[in-house]
């Protein structure tokens, strides 16, 4: 069987295919509904009775309103279920009043008197000073020339810098954000520009340069405090995440000085570094041998001292046995004089009263290698 065969008696429906053919054909359905569409006069010979009396006009008017009505009541039912999305809360407002916070998922509100505000408190807004990002397409740029004004900033020695950074931060009531600072955006710029220029304008140059984290760190607190201040008590709209700084230069006009300045800086820093691995290198060693001669002089200090009380010690012991037996004191002490004193002497003359010359002393001990010399005796020394 055809296609042809298969379609209904009536013939096949028309179906609008276009946005066009379907208000066209709405317009059309409604124009009947409401149009008072007369039959044509009956023919001469025709007997059809009485003819029906005319519409009221007030028919298409409760018709319009039963309409209107069933589309409110539609909308309401359509209107009192919503969906909140994983990273959102919704804030539900019962005839302008705060009612009730909502988290994801499906919910139910009154129609026509609860009114949804859907708040994303998980995305980590950003706003940019000094520069902007911009991506036509596939590729990041940023833009800075007409950002100059407020990256342009005056530090506390009187130079001028500029200062590029970044402040994320995210919903952290969504109540308080919706409506309790009238424009959020704003007031975060206005006041980030604030509290960076005044710390920025308290510090030198150089600390800025290179100080970076703890101005970033300082900014985010003071930030923080001034955004808490614009919210009820307790309650904060906002909370800031980070705040980072991307650039910090000098502006273009002054980096050709700027830069022979920070290498004259340089310079001074690798000549003071060098003065100081100098002054390492040579003064520990200087105090090392100080030290050495100071203990050396002690020491010896100690030697003479100890000495000097052990020769002043023996002087007393030789004194006191002197006293009790003069002569082998005497004696004795002699030899040992003589003991200590031969062994170094090369020649030995021995002269008698007696004699002309003096007779030498052959030191034959010292030819065979003895430790002691003993003396040659003569007939004079034996009577001696």
């Amino acid at each position: 069987m055809s296609n042809q065969d298969q379609q209904p008696p009536w013939g096949k429906k028309h179906k609008p295919q276009t946005p066009e053919e379907i208000v066209a054909q709405l317009i059309n359905k409604l124009q009947d509904f409401f149009s008072d569409k007369k039959k044509p006069p009956a023919a001469a010979g025709d007997n059809q009775g009485p003819s029906r009396p005319p519409s009221s006009p007030f028919a298409n008017v409760g018709k319009l309103l039963t309409i209107v009505l069933i589309i409110i009541v539609l909308q309401g039912v359509y209107s009192s279920f919503f969906k909140i999305a994983p990273s959102e809360v919704g804030v539900i407002l019962r005839l302008g009043e705060y009612s009730r916070t909502t988290p994801p998922g499906l919910h139910f509100k009154i129609p026509y008197i609860d009114h949804l505000y859907k708040v994303d408190v998980e995305n980590i807004r950003k706003e940019e000073f000094g520069f902007r990002n911009r991506t036509p397409g596939q590729q990041t740029t940023v833009d800075r020339g007409a950002f100059a004004s407020e990256s342009l900033m005056l530090t506390a020695d009187k130079n001028v810098i500029n200062v590029a950074w970044i402040v994320q931060y995210r919903v952290a009531d969504p109540y308080a954000f919706l409506f309790k600072v009238a424009n959020v955006r704003q007031a975060i710029r206005d006041n980030s520009e604030s509290v960076t220029r005044r710390i920025v304008g308290n510090m030198d140059f150089d600390y800025v340069l290179s100080n970076r984290d703890l101005l970033a760190a300082s900014v985010k607190k003071e930030l923080q405090e001034q955004l808490d201040k614009l919210f009820p008590k307790g309650v904060p709209g906002v909370s800031i995440g980070t705040v980072q700084f991307q650039d910090i230069n000098p502006p273009d006009q002054v980096k050709p000085a700027f830069n022979e300045v920070n290498e004259a800086d340089q310079d001074m820093k690798r000549l003071v570094n060098e003065a100081q691995e100098t002054y390492n290198r040579v003064i520990p060693k200087a105090s090392g041998d100080a030290k050495k001669i100071i203990e050396e002089a002690y020491g010896y200090q100690s030697e003479r001292i100890n000495d000097a009380e052990g020769e002043t010690q023996r002087f007393n012991d030789i004194l006191k046995e002197y006293k009790n037996a003069p002569e082998v004191t005497r004696k004795r002490m002699y030899l040992e004089t003589m003991r200590k004193i031969l062994p170094t002497v090369e020649s030995v003359y021995v002269i008698d009263k007696d004699q002309q010359a003096p007779i030498p002393l052959l030191n034959i001990t010292s030819a065979a290698g003895l430790s002691v010399t003993q003396p040659q005796q003569t007939d004079s020394t034996q009577r001696k």
